[in-house]
Parts: C-alpha cells; sequence; structure tokens
C-alpha cells in the first residue's frame, strides 16, 4: 500500500527537529525521504493524510494541506502510551475521485487486517464512503458515528458529495450498515424530509443542545460503534477562526475532545476520521485543537477495558426490569461500571443484531425503565431488526 502515500514533507520534518527530545514527533515511525516507508509491525495505529475534496460541494480548486497540523501534534507530549504510532504521509488526489476512494479503501483494509487503527485527516467528509466500503470483507455489520451538523443523506439518486454520501452508504451493496448516528446536528442546517427519513431509518440523531447538555450521551454511541468520523463543521468558528467554519454555533474544544475520549475508550472503534479540513497554515489554534482531538483518541484508546462476553456471572450484574408487556434485562460491567441492555433475537427478522445482542446504554435508560419509560434506543434497534 505505500505506493499510494507521499512521504511527510521537509517542513514538517524541519520543524521536528527544533523540537524537545521527548515530544511525541521525535516517538513516531514517520514516512520520509531518507528512510522510507515506516515498518508497521507493532504499531496501534497509523495516521495519514487523503488530500481529497474534489466532491465538496464548494469545491473552490484548492486541495488540503496538513501539515500545520502535524507541526502541532508532534509538538504534544505523549500520555503515559506503550504503543507505537506511524505517521505514513499523504495520499494525493488521483486523477479521477474513484481512483482516490480506491486508495482509502485498499489502504484502510490492509490496516484492518494488520490490527491498526487509522487515523485519518481528510479533505471533503465524503471519503468517509471509501472507509464504509474497506469493511466489506469482514462480514459484520458497520455502526457509523457521525460528529457534523448536518445528516449528509442527501439525494442518494445524485453523484455522491460531501453532503449525500451516507445515502450512497444506505443503498449500496453490499449493505453492511447496521446503525446511523449523527451527534450535534443543528436543525436549520437540516431539511425536514430528511429528519424524517433518518427516524424512518430509526438511526439515532442528537441535536448540539442535547450534547451540550449531557455529553456523556454519547458514550453508548461511541460504545457501539466500528466507524468514527468529525466533519469540523460541528465545532463552532471561534473555536476554529471563522475562516475555517463560520457558523457561531457548535461544539466547543472541550467538548470535541471529550468525544474523542469516549471514541478511544470503546472498544469497538477501528478508525476515526477528522474530515472537511482546509489549510490551517494561517489558523494555528484550528491546528492545534485537530491535533489535540487526535491525541485524546489515542489517550482512550490506551485505557480500553475489556468488559469480556458476559458469560460468567462474575463479570456482571443482571437487572430484570418489567415494562408495559416486556421485561427488559440490562447488565452492568463490574469491570468498568458500564451498562448495556439486552436486545430479544427475532428468529423471522433479517437476523441483524446476532452480533448485537447487547445495546450500549446508560444508568439513566436503566432508571426510566423502572419509571416504566422504554429506552428509545432500545425500541429503534428493535424494530429495526424486524423490517
Amino acid at each position: 500500500m505505500q505506493e499510494f502515500f507521499s512521504p511527510v514533507s521537509k517542513s514538517v520534518l524541519g520543524h521536528r527537529e527544533l523540537l524537545p527530545e521527548n515530544v511525541l514527533g521525535k516517538q513516531l515511525r514517520i514516512h520520509n525521504g531518507r528512510n522510507g516507508f515506516p515498518e508497521l509491525e507493532g504499531c496501534k495505529f497509523a495516521l495519514f493524510g487523503v488530500r481529497e475534496n474534489r466532491n465538496d460541494t464548494d469545491f473552490n480548486g484548492s486541495y488540503p494541506v496538513f501539515d500545520s497540523i502535524r507541526k502541532s501534534l508532534y509538538a504534544l507530549f505523549p500520555g503515559n502510551w506503550n504503543y507505537n504510532i506511524s505517521d505514513l504521509g499523504d495520499i494525493n488526489p488521483g486523477e479521477t475521485v474513484s481512483d482516490t476512494y480506491f486508495a482509502v479503501t485498499t489502504v484502510v483494509k490492509a490496516l484492518l487486517h494488520k490490527k491498526v487503527i487509522p487515523i485519518m485527516l481528510g479533505g471533503s467528509q465524503d471519503l468517509t464512503y471509501a472507509v464504509y466500503r474497506a469493511y466489506d470483507d469482514f462480514g459484520k455489520m458497520i455502526n457509523y458515528v457521525n460528529i457534523d451538523s448536518k445528516f449528509d443523506i442527501g439525494d442518494a439518486e445524485a453523484p455522491i458529495s460531501n453532503v449525500s454520501y451516507v445515502g450512497r452508504m444506505v443503498i449500496d451493496k453490499p449493505y453492511n450498515l447496521f446503525n446511523y448516528s449523527v451527534v450535534g446536528y443543528q436543525s436549520y442546517f437540516n431539511a425536514a424530509d430528511e429528519i424524517s427519513l433518518l427516524e424512518r431509518l430509526y438511526f439515532d440523531a442528537y441535536r448540539l443542545g442535547e450534547i451540550t447538555n449531557e455529553i456523556q450521551l454519547v458514550e453508548p454511541l461511541t460504545r457501539d460503534a466500528d466507524i468514527i468520523s468529525l466533519d469540523i463543521s460541528a465545532i463552532k468558528g471561534t473555536e476554529l477562526s471563522y475562516i475555517n467554519n463560520s457558523s457561531p454555533n457548535g461544539l466547543d474544544g472541550r467538548e470535541v475532545c471529550a468525544i474523542a475520549r469516549y471514541a478511544g475508550i470503546s472498544n469497538k472503534v477501528s478508525f476515526f476520521g477528522v474530515f472537511e479540513i482546509n489549510n490551517f497554515e494561517n489558523a494555528p489554534s484550528a491546528s492545534m485543537l485537530i491535533a489535540q482531538i487526535i491525541w485524546y483518541f489515542i489517550e482512550g484508546v490506551n485505557y480500553r477495558i475489556d468488559d469480556g462476553e458476559f458469560v460468567s456471572d462474575s463479570d456482571f450484574k443482571s437487572y430484570k426490569v418489567p415494562v408495559q408487556n416486556d421485561v427488559l434485562l440490562f447488565k452492568k460491567s463490574l469491570k468498568t461500571q458500564r451498562w448495556w441492555i439486552e436486545l430479544p433475537f427475532i428468529p423471522e427478522g433479517n437476523n441483524k443484531l446476532k452480533r448485537h445482542t447487547l445495546l450500549p446504554c446508560t444508568y439513566q435508560d436503566y432508571v426510566s425503565a423502572c419509571n416504566q419509560e422504554i429506552p428509545e434506543r432500545w425500541l429503534k434497534a428493535r424494530r429495526k431488526n424486524e423490517i
């Protein structure tokens, strides 16, 4: 896969030489002109950029550059991590966008097979479609969490773009998408018919106000996710400089870093990407925020704890709650204190839930069930399996 990559720029490598010895940049395995492509054996993470944004509906002929983000990331001190991290360099735009998609799918698939977590810096967010297609050969349904101000469903019959790629994930074969969750959407950026469509498909959508009022709502979503992508339009303009996002509303730096840490802590997340990046050379605070988001994701992975398969009674505690005509079974991990709710297997359904028998939830979901309120995510997941 190394044929797809160009080395990290000399400007970044020169900046790295001026940094203190213990910073992250001095510990990375870096693709450079002198030593060539880095060794992936024993690596936990592979950072790379994709300089593709031609399917951006606002494409103006310029391509993203990630040098300033790398300079900010390299200058950070690592946590107490025992992981090797590689910087593979950048995938440049192919002759066509489809060529770039092919390169992204090939690279992500190869990294997943090597048990390496890809961390992507991307141009337009339609690149997530190419990431999604990398999971085709793994024989499992995929959960995708999108941190975004918009749904990005769009017109699935129209050419793919950064505002319609999710629609293609839904309708294109092979059908691997089990659940799609949007975190931090803002209603005035989304058409009413898209909101209705999301409800009819039993997908999850959390408004910005819900997330800022209770950031813990994100944790069960990330715990059940395979792919997580962040559109920087979800972040308020003051955090990035208004050159990169004109919206006055959105997640602040602390909130988006907390979400990144939740994503890392999840035992299932195998891809993390940040998209809609422009050239941040004149916006150092934006570069530093993206660098810190990546830092918190890696930090989260460092604190992953395997809750097990809930086979041994010594690993969990069960709670049966009669609600209306159902009896809901909750399970609480004794290792992490995290909660799950069991979904009934429906043999006459499409059986998508074979690997989704336990749905991550919160303690508040348990309390609500005790008050005779069925958790909405449980209802959606059950109805989805009955279709």
